[in-house]
């Protein structure tokens, strides 16, 4: 069976119908599918315990509903997403199982419907005795031994004397649930029991490391014990040998599946002789007669077991840092993917630039007119909304030369005028000219298009008004009002007005625009319903 059910499916939809993202959460973690949880809905579950506002009851049971399914996978499944969640969640989550007086029920369970159901179903049993184990030591202790303080400074090296004795019996069950799991190489055959065994193999290490530092602390208060405290303490040390000696048998399966021999530590035990000094101690405090060693020798014994279980110790913190490490280097590849990521939509949104000249460019070869020209009005029409228009639309008409007396601004003005006929070829950028044709058509037409307008503020001088005969019409409505005088405009004359010869030229009537908000930046255009009136 691989890939996910129809019903894995059915109850994903199900779930974002009615809104409750933890439990399809724990749904796409825990398929039919024979593969590990994703890694992705594990990440989402744990940054769901560290969520004030998430019922941590509700995920537990959740994940509690999904272990009484019949498929060993989803069973299987919901006991490894459980347990990631009691390593790497926020402590509430472990906290709330250790209240609760059960937790997985699964002693009798058997799949007999699926190929791998009977041999999976009994490493399903004794997964569920270690986290239930885990978490009733989490209740007795109120610690997690795979988490606290390790070190010189350490929790288990810094303990009273009857705490160790309290503690270390705990350790001890948990740690023999842990290696109870007894699963082969060749039975590591999926997915689904490598990711336990995994997670398993991470946990007996940072459990046996806190074992190990428990034991020193226990060496080295042995001799200052009294009878009844060393019996103990002696009976803990004995099974202590016996747990290191199954722990390595467990790590060398794990070597065996192709687990990184760096992560795998070296186990040294203390000398032979540690045990019958600590035996024959005992016995002289009993009234015992036994040969016991003199206090020299006895030290050097006892300094001896703790160098070698202390190296023990350093070699389990490689397992730690490595995965510190290892973690670091992840979130900052996730950091790294986010950023790139969002400069990519940020491109997305933003298209690039062209530069300036390039537009200017740009804009001269498409409308073949030579840009950045001045302007002809001045700031006092701009704020009565009369748009600003090019120069190169007024050229000069020989009809008009006596109407306009030169200045010298208009031969200093920085500017290029175009000497641009229909039909004809542009004239050098670089160059500047002043042309008087005979006769020029008007600028303008279909293809007029407005170009970019030159921040240069040309400022004529005063031109002189000439008189010219006015017949007096009746007041006709303006719908676009003038503030300031009304100045002529080239070029708007009839057609048979423009022409040279001593014809009397007629005074230009403004136009009127019915429309105001219309108003065309080309004055020349035809309009739909203006009409230009002549005297």
């Amino acid at each position: 069976m691989s890939g996910q059910s129809i019903t894995d499916r059915i109850a994903a939809a199900q779930h974002s119908m009615t809104g409750s993202a933890i439990s399809k959460a724990v749904c796409k973690a825990t398929t039919h599918e024979v593969s590990g949880p994703k890694k992705k809905h594990l990440d989402y579950l744990i940054h769901c315990t560290n969520e004030m506002n998430v019922s941590i009851p509700q995920l537990a049971d959740t994940l509690f509903e999904r272990t009484a399914n019949s498929s060993w996978v989803v069973v299987f499944k919901a006991l490894i997403t459980t347990h990631h969640l009691m390593m790497y969640g926020n402590e509430r989550f472990i906290q709330y199982l250790a209240s609760r007086n059960t937790l997985f029920n699964l002693h009798n369970f058997l799949d007999k419907g699926a190929l791998q159901g009977y041999d999976m179903s009994t490493f399903i049993r004794r997964y569920s005795r270690y986290l239930n184990e885990k978490a009733m030591s989490y209740r007795l202790v109120a610690v997690d031994f795979t988490k606290m303080k390790r070190g010189v400074d350490g929790v288990m090296r810094t303990m009273t004397t009857e705490k160790l004795i309290k503690t270390l019996p705990i350790i001890q069950n948990q740690l023999d649930a842990l290696l109870d799991f007894q699963a082969n190489p060749n039975e590591l055959t999926n997915g689904v029991i490598n990711s336990a065994f995994m997670l398993l193999f991470k946990d007996s290490i940072r459990l046996f490391a806190a074992y190990n530092e428990g034991v020193i602390n226990l060496l080295e208060k042995y001799f200052d014990m009294k009878k009844n405290q060393c019996k103990d303490a002696l009976d803990i040390y004995k099974k202590f040998l016996c747990r290191m000696t199954k722990l390595s048998e467990f790590l060398k399966v794990a070597e065996e599946v192709g687990i990184d021999q760096g992560d795998i530590p070296d186990l040294s035990q203390a000398p032979s002789s540690l045990l019958e000094a600590l035996e024959q101690h005992l016995a002289s405090l009993e009234g015992r007669k036994t040969k016991e060693l003199n206090a020299d020798t006895r030290a050097s014994t006892l300094s001896n077991a703790v160098s070698s279980l202390s190296s023990t110790g350093m070699s389990f913190s490689r397992m730690d840092e490595k995965e510190k490490q290892q973690a670091l280097e992840e979130e900052q590849a996730r950091l790294q993917a986010l950023k790139d990521q969002r400069l990519k939509e940020i491109g997305m949104q933003t298209p690039p630039s062209a530069s300036p000249n390039s537009q200017r460019i740009g804009i001269a070869h498409n409308n073949h007119h030579i840009t950045h020209t001045p302007e002809l009005f001045t700031s006092a029409l701009s704020t009565n909304n009369v748009p600003n228009l090019n120069s190169d639309l007024f050229d000069l008409q020989p009809a008009f030369i006596p109407a306009v007396q030169s200045s010298p601004s208009i031969s200093t003005a920085n500017s290029a005028w175009g000497d641009l006929q229909f039909g004809g070829t542009p004239a050098k950028k670089p160059e500047m000219h002043w042309n008087q044709p005979g006769e020029k058509k008007l600028t303008g037409g279909q293809n007029w298009q407005n170009k970019t307008m030159s921040t240069t503020q040309w400022n004529p001088t005063p031109v002189a008004a000439q008189p010219m005969p006015v017949q007096h019409m009746p007041p006709a409505p303006m719908a676009f009002p003038m503030t300031t005088p009304q100045v002529p405009v080239y070029g708007m004359v009839p057609p048979q007005m423009g022409q040279m010869g001593g014809v009397p030229l007629m005074a230009p009537q403004p136009m009127m625009y019915n429309q105001p908000v219309l108003r065309p930046t080309n004055p020349f255009a035809p309009m739909p319903g203006a009409q230009m009136q002549f005297m």
